[in-house]
């Protein structure tokens, strides 16, 4: 009585989970690409933990609490691990619409991955598109770089201002004392008239160079 059950149960089931099919979706997985020579054997086994990791994420779904292992179908099952899969509701004999499927799949798919060691690449839901990884926080919080930024382009342009000013200063005290020494050469310089050293006029003090003098000049007193 049993065999008849089981063979119905089984063509219902066949015609539900079928490539293309409505609801279904294809999954294709590099375990070795993924894991090199830690590859595992895809088996009965791990074809079990997923259909528990479906079932397990559909759970999360409002209305959909009561779904077990035995509603997620797999079919076509390929050596180079390709399948595609169905959840069924068994009061209703038909399959759950593709967007709750796909809707818990995207809420837990870190968990699917890392059940089977994988990442989106590895693991591939065709119709699913995948998740983004979560953001990383850097180890330095952002404020303090952008601060740290700004403190040292001040500390750049207020150095650039104080060398600048000092330099100003120093051109501006040369200045003048070279006009100084210019013009004490000058009042220093001997001029020489015909053999005889004569001092140029001070034009400061006022005082005429003797030599150039007159002898009335010289014996009339002022």
């Amino acid at each position: 009585m049993l065999w008849p059950l089981f063979f119905l149960v089984n063509s219902i089931h066949a015609e539900l989970c079928q490539p293309d099919a409505e609801n279904a979706f294809k999954v294709r997985l590099s375990i070795r690409t993924a894991l090199g020579d830690k590859a595992y054997v895809w088996d009965t086994n791990e074809e079990y933990l997923f259909r528990a990791m479906v079932a397990f994420s559909m759970r999360k779904v409002p209305n959909r609490e009561t779904t077990e292992i035995s509603h997620v179908l797999l079919c076509n099952v390929t050596q180079r691990v390709s399948f595609w899969f169905v959840v069924t509701d068994p009061s209703k004999n038909h399959t759950l619409p593709a967007v709750e499927v796909q809707s818990a799949i995207r809420m837990n798919r870190n968990r699917i991955n890392n059940a089977f060691f994988l990442n989106d690449h590895t693991l591939e839901f065709l119709k699913i598109p995948s998740t983004l990884a979560p953001p990383t926080d850097p180890p330095v919080p952002i404020w303090i770089i952008i601060f740290g930024v700004i403190f040292c382009i001040v500390i750049v342009a207020t150095t650039l201002l104080v060398l600048s000013g000092i330099r100003q200063r120093k051109r501006k005290n040369k200045g003048p004392s070279e006009m100084d020494d210019a013009e004490d050469k000058c009042e220093n310089t001997i001029t020489i008239e015909n053999g005889i050293p004569c001092d140029p006029l001070d034009t400061k003090g006022g005082h005429i160079n003797d030599v150039f003098m007159t002898e009335d000049e010289r014996l009339t007193p002022l």
